[in-house]
């Protein structure tokens, strides 16, 4: 059957490999961005391109508006959601939490915190069958530094995805007798543009090596299970943290 999906930080990374497969799949996709439209509307080509259609639809996730318009957008464009992954994030660069300004911290919760659970707010009252939908699937992207916490690096970020964590748990709890399956996937080590916008773009190839697989895992791999929790065959499956690490 074929599905709506809105993809929140689509125009990049994991984002943007989980829209192109859900295009394989022929599947409807919302390819949400906040500043790179050009990049987004590439997105939107491959999409097509895997045979799926998709629009781009803007809006940054710490602004409860934009995350309104950019449900709106999507439904407008191919009628009630299917699915929703919650991926929009950010990192900083590496850093003791002692070093930390609050600007950093703020910023960094506003984010991957407040936007996380705004647009899983939204999720829940689109999706839900008690509020009118016809039922789904949320995919939270959390991280394994939520487990390993992150130290030295980004604790702030650890603790961001720490909170998603918990949000998977509690809403798949709320909303199964509603219809909708939330859980998470938790990303290890995945050669994205992310690590980058840390300052260190060869973290993933040089840590890889030390994971029981050898080597850093690629966004279309971590797609794979987003893509998977997304659909039927996943249908049992809810509040579950699926760690995509290489068993790091």
């Amino acid at each position: 059957m074929s599905k709506v999906i809105l993809i929140t930080g689509a125009s990049r990374g994991i984002g943007r490999s989980a829209a192109i497969l859900a295009g394989a799949r022929g599947w409807s996709v919302g390819v949400n961005y906040t500043s790179n439209r050009a990049a987004a509307q590439e997105t939107v080509a491959a999409v097509q391109a895997a045979g799926g259609a998709a629009v781009a639809v803007h809006g940054d996730v710490s602004d409860e508006s934009a995350i309104i318009a950019m449900f709106d957008s999507t439904e407008q464009a191919f009628g009630k959601l299917d699915g929703v992954v919650n991926n929009a994030g950010i990192v900083a660069p590496g850093s003791r939490l002692a070093d930390m300004d609050v600007a950093r911290v703020k910023r960094m919760f506003d984010v991957n915190v407040l936007g996380a659970y705004l647009c899983a707010r939204e999720a829940a009252r689109r999706l839900s069958t008690a509020r009118g939908g016809r039922g789904g699937s949320l995919v939270n992207v959390s991280s394994i530094a939520s487990r390993l916490g992150g130290a030295g690096e980004y604790v702030d970020y650890a603790g961001s995805k720490g909170a998603m964590d918990s949000l998977t748990l509690g809403l798949a709890r709320e909303l199964g007798p509603e219809g909708v399956r939330v859980n998470a996937v938790r990303p290890g080590l995945i050669d994205t543009e992310i690590h980058a916008s840390g300052g260190k773009p060869d973290r993933a190839q040089v840590l890889g090596t030390s994971t029981p697989l050898g080597r850093a895992g690629t966004a279309d791999e971590v797609a794979e299970s987003i893509v998977w929790l997304l659909s039927d065959a996943s249908s049992y499956v809810t509040a579950a943290l699926l760690d995509v690490s290489g068993g790091r």
